[in-house]
């Protein structure tokens, strides 16, 4: 079966076709590092490992850009709160987001790029815009002219009627219902860091940030862009127009979107001081392998509902496969070669590999994982040592793709959870649910 993927810029799923196999080139948005990552950010960047680590494990080779928004008007802002160097501030959460991401077990991207360490690729863009007349100056400023791209819109589906071309905004982020030329450079402002620049003094703007350094490190056309779908519009659609524009190429084939991580039907955000973040929820004595199994195991493109209630059912599941793992470990089997369980496996494997390549089908892949896990235990009994390293080998296959299972296993375990761990094996055998619930 092949891989198929829900392509935002076209509205509809599919056949997975790369450029240039195996190589694959992804760009994700990255944080903007003026506070914490709060879990609705870890969402998108728990989904994105996700479908990285399965493209791996589909055989190709991946490389992974997720820039840093190191300057935009939200990190100066911080650094006119606190009062302290922009740089100082932006490093501080930089460190903090780096840890959160190994906390989470996510796979590091190969290539981190800054915007502030990217100026000059920035302006070479704006350059080219201007010299191809896609942009224009106004009060010390260059905007995007969205007149000069009869596709825009076609990311967000936006329609035609609705853009105001020669209307500009300054501000980074905006609502729909402000489709207008945006800012590529800023003109320099009091209290702000600027750059040398011919068309004027000045910084870049937000959107302009990711379209340069995408392109520096994967090319002008590239395979996956991923982000949040509050990222649509405008980043995305802007960032889509500006590489078109500059370079007269393609720029992505598939736009991946992450739907939000809701508490109380209502976005987890900053601005609703509705957000959790990992360090709040790790000081309360929750697993950060228990958050990253909530954060994957809906689709990506489903609204994702946090609540204590579900962290701890996934807690719970979280609990089942390392029961289940305990349990293949600790059994005393006859020494053979895998016999009884080859049948069993293969069909595992390529069931779960049939529902990932349908757009990244967690639930349907977890759903064969612990389907799997049923029959192992139905037949444990007739399994020799074979059997259980082939077992425990493709357990480990998955869990490339999911990296919820604790590498370092070895850990000893206390005699009182070695004792409940078999007494609940013993209460399902003898099907009493209640009991090895409890």
């Amino acid at each position: 079966m092949s891989l198929h993927v829900f392509n935002t810029l076209n509205h509809r799923k599919e056949t997975f076709t790369p450029i240039n196999p195996p190589k694959i080139g992804l760009y994700t948005c990255g944080p903007t590092v003026y506070d914490h990552a709060h879990l609705g950010n870890f969402r998108s960047y728990v989904a994105e490992d996700l479908i990285k680590r399965y493209l791996i494990y589909r055989g190709f080779q991946v490389t992974h850009v997720m820039n840093i928004t190191d300057i935009d008007d939200k990190t100066i802002r911080k650094a006119h709160e606190l009062n302290a160097d922009l740089a100082t501030v932006t490093q501080r959460y930089i460190d903090a987001f780096y840890k959160d991401i190994d906390t989470l077990n996510i796979l590091r991207a190969d290539i981190y790029p800054r915007a502030t360490e990217h100026i000059i690729e920035m302006q070479q863009m704006v350059r080219s815009l201007r010299e191809r007349g896609h942009a224009y100056t106004k009060n010390g400023s260059v905007y995007f002219s969205i007149a000069s791209f009869p596709e825009y819109g076609a990311l967000a589906n936006i329609s035609p009627d609705t853009l105001k071309s020669g209307h500009s905004v300054d501000s980074d982020e905006y609502d729909k219902e402000n489709v207008r030329d945006f800012v590529l450079w800023k003109g320099q402002r009091d209290g702000e860091p600027s750059w040398r620049f011919e068309l004027g003094d000045g910084r870049p703007g937000w959107h302009l940030e990711c379209s340069a350094m995408s392109m520096k490190y994967l090319g002008n056309h590239f395979d996956i862009h991923m982000g949040g779908v509050d990222n649509i519009f405008p980043h995305h659609e802007n960032e889509l127009a500006q590489a078109r524009c500059a370079t007269g190429e393609p720029f992505v084939n598939y736009w991946l979107h992450v739907q939000h991580l809701i508490v109380d039907e209502e976005k987890m955000s900053k601005s609703l001081g509705n957000f959790h973040t990992l360090r709040d929820l790790m000081s309360q004595g929750h697993d950060p392998m228990a958050i990253r199994y909530l954060l994957l195991s809906t689709h990506y493109r489903k609204l994702l509902n946090f609540t204590f209630s579900a962290l701890e059912q996934a807690n719970q599941s979280l609990k089942r496969i390392q029961d289940f793992l305990f349990s293949l470990k600790s059994k005393s089997v006859a020494e053979g070669d895998a016999s009884s369980s080859n049948d069993l496996i293969s069909k595992t494997e390529q069931k779960f590999q049939d529902q990932m390549d349908d757009d990244f089908n967690i639930s349907g892949a977890l759903g064969t994982f612990f389907e799997f896990i049923r029959e192992v235990y139905l037949h444990l009994d007739t399994f020799n040592s074979g059997d259980i390293a082939s077992i425990l080998a493709l357990i480990e296959r998955i869990n490339t793709v999911l990296g919820v299972i604790r590498t370092s296993e070895d850990q000893s375990l206390s005699k009182d959870l070695e004792h409940l761990i078999e007494e609940r094996q013993a209460a399902r055998k003898r099907k009493d649910f209640q009991r090895a619930d409890e």
